[in-house]
């Protein structure tokens, strides 16, 4: 419980308190309700002016308890000053950072407790014991709050640290990958020009397939070598071999692990160019790795629609348990993200509502 709810909270259970002692004990002083009445107040906004509640402790303190007065100070003024001192402590501690603030509340803290011991000169650790204890629990709790932000600091930056490694990691496979295709590629070129360049020194025609097919090699090369660039400058990649013609073979493959794969096609569209072919290939590998690490043998849709927008693909389980499951990385969305990015996509992943688990990915038909 937070904020004003607790400040609520903590004010009412004064309150009760304080009743409770005055209708039991009934000490004398017809002042009680108006000063318990300003009490409440400061205790409700204790956290907005901390200080102010422990002078007002302080002050009442003294003016109750100094000179002649008969002694009727009471119990809940005591629980009054402790919660004012804990506030003290937790929110201005005697820090450099919080500047005169903190050792004001420690003096006032002092002041009550000198207050206390002149009353009773037999006790001075006692007397000073009932300021100081719930004061240095504050600064405890601020220490303890410090240092808690610290660590969840250090921990959010380490995630990122390791966000952006595992994605300069997937980074740096899909470039190995993409140099095996454009190798292929430029291979193909030189192949189809020497026979484009002998057919003449033969007497025979030159074959447009043969130049129309370097053209179209020389496109992918190009294309490939420009996401290459885009990769290094961290704007864009690509991928290599395989693709969705090898997803039976993948589906196939699960389907030995325990997986019940369905798999649905719906509505055909322009060929995607390979390195975002075989990014759609990776994700639908990684969304079914993924189900066989987490859920272990359930039922599984995959399907592949082409649509007016591009190619959507989607993964989604029933459900389960792996009865062993299998430690990863927990980059593997990260990396699916990552490839649906390089192509201008989008990757959705969460668990359903009624169970199990869904990945769907949107990669855009190419121009």
């Amino acid at each position: 419980m937070r904020g004003w709810r607790l400040d609520l909270l903590v004010t009412a259970g004064f309150v009760a308190f304080a009743l409770t002692e005055e209708f039991l004990v009934h000490q004398p002083g017809a002042w009680w309700p108006y000063a318990l009445a300003v009490f409440a107040v400061l205790v409700a906004l204790r956290r907005r002016a901390p200080l102010v509640g422990l002078a007002a402790s302080c002050v009442h303190a003294n003016a109750l308890l100094y000179p002649g007065h008969v002694v009727t100070y009471r119990l809940w003024q005591l629980v009054a000053m402790s919660i004012f001192a804990c506030t003290v402590g937790r929110l201005h501690p005697p820090r450099r950072a919080n500047g005169p603030r903190g050792w004001a509340g420690l003096a006032l803290v002092l002041g009550i407790g000198l207050t206390f011991w002149s009353v009773d000169p037999a006790d001075p650790m006692g007397a000073l014991f009932f300021p100081l204890a719930p004061w240095g629990l504050g600064v405890a709790f601020a220490v303890q709050q410090r240092q808690s932000a610290e660590a969840a600091g250090a921990r959010a930056a380490i995630r990122e640290q390791r966000a952006r490694e595992a994605v300069m990691e997937e980074r740096v496979r899909i470039a190995r990958e993409l140099h095996d295709m454009v190798a292929h590629s430029v291979t193909v070129m030189v192949i189809q020009a020497g026979v484009v360049r002998r057919r003449p020194d033969a007497g025979m025609a030159v074959d447009g397939d043969l130049l129309r097919g370097i053209e179209s090699s020389g496109r992918d090369a190009v294309g490939e070598l420009r996401r290459t660039l885009g990769l290094l400058r961290g704007e864009g990649a690509a991928d290599a071999p395989a693709g969705l013609e090898r997803l039976e073979e993948l589906l196939a493959q699960v389907r030995e692990a325990g997986l019940s794969v369905t798999l649905r096609r719906e509505g055909e569209g322009p060929g995607l160019p390979p390195a975002a072919d075989l990014s759609a290939y990776r994700i639908i590998q990684e969304a079914l790795t993924n189900v066989l690490k987490h859920a272990g043998p359930t039922a599984v849709t995959v399907a592949v629609q082409h649509r007016a927008g591009g190619l959507h693909l989607s993964v989604v389980d029933e459900g389960g348990r792996a009865t062993a499951p299998i430690a990863g990385s927990g980059q593997g969305l990260i990396g699916m993200r990552e490839r649906a990015a390089l192509f201008g996509g989008t990757l959705e992943a969460g668990p359903r509502p009624g169970g199990g688990f869904a990945v769907h990915a949107r990669l855009p038909a190419p121009a």
